[in-house]
């Protein structure tokens, strides 16, 4: 059976269940107190909704909560410059390799002589932050924003409390990334970039808007090329949760991005998208009871991609 009519086939009930056994996985979960207004939301929320191309919507929990995207921005970055700049431009500026290491890792930027290995880790995300069209941080945003609601009939919005709180924690580690980058050659105008970076992540929705961008992954949508969606899902199938995305390939097998503030995105190409918000994260910065709803659900639909 093809994935759209496995997705389709899903019902309300169906994901009620499983909706709520991920819920209660949430526990144990810890809050980033790096950036001190993600350390104040609620830890038991739970909100997810799955778009299906045949026009089908299926929800459940908080689905009315914003919060931010922090770093499941990142493919949508990625997929706007690929559709502005093409494949050789963007790819001229960061690898495509995956990484064993923590996102915000230095070791890994150093053993790669400067050079940001892949779009879904910090440095290359800052790399590609500096391509986007503006004259500083708010503008790139603004550009971003625009170009990303206008395709995917979302409404992403400038969390502008949080962007402040980003700015106050320091962002040491970027700043270090950022220099290594630019003393290597592969970053123009480091300020802006880590300016354009801090105002990306803190662009901000609800598990609606979430899915609304991740169709722009799924199928003919807003324009996009068919080479840039798998271009863009390949690298989130490969680097998209970090050091923990070969072994989600095999347990789960969709391409998938997570961010710190507990947002998770999902693509089962063709067929739809799954967007969850869960603020409580695992070890590795990913959402704890997000993660285990994936698996949970895609294994329980057979919705792997190498099924």
């Amino acid at each position: 059976m093809m994935n759209s009519a496995k997705l389709s086939n899903l019902t309300q009930a169906q994901l009620e269940s499983l909706a709520v056994q991920a819920r209660s996985y949430s526990q144990g979960g810890r809050l980033p107190d790096y950036i001190p207004l993600l350390a104040q939301v609620n830890p038991e929320w739970f909100a997810v909704e799955i778009n299906c191309t045949n026009g089908q919507s299926f929800r459940f929990g908080e689905t009315e909560i914003p919060f931010v995207l922090m770093s499941v921005i990142k493919p949508f970055v990625l997929l706007c410059l690929l559709e502005e700049m093409g494949k050789e431009g963007v790819f001229s500026h960061v690898g495509m390799q995956p990484s064993d290491q923590p996102f915000y890792s230095m070791e890994q930027l150093e053993a790669d002589k400067g050079w940001p290995r892949n779009p879904m880790i910090n440095s290359g995300a800052i790399a590609l932050a500096s391509l986007l069209p503006g004259d500083d941080g708010f503008s790139c945003c603004e550009n971003l924003r625009q170009w990303l609601n206008e395709r995917a009939g979302s409404n992403l919005v400038l969390d502008k409390a949080m962007l402040n709180s980003v700015v106050a924690a320091g962002g040491g580690r970027n700043r270090s990334i950022a220099k290594v980058m630019f003393e290597s050659g592969f970053l123009n105008s480091p300020e802006i970039a880590i300016d354009t970076y801090n105002h990306i992540c803190c662009l901000a929705g609800n598990v609606s808007d979430l899915a609304n961008l991740g169709m722009l992954l799924v199928t003919e949508k807003g324009g996009i090329s068919s080479e840039n969606r798998q271009i863009v899902n390949a690298l989130m199938m490969t680097c998209g949760l970090y050091e923990a995305s070969a072994s989600f390939a095999v347990k789960v097998g969709l391409p998938t991005k997570s961010g710190v503030s507990g947002a998770l995105l999902s693509i089962v190409p063709s067929a739809g998208a799954i967007a969850c918000y869960s603020p409580a994260l695992d070890h590795i910065g990913n959402s704890k009871a997000g993660i285990f709803f994936l698996e949970k659900f895609t294994n329980f639909l057979n919705l792997s991609v190498f099924i």
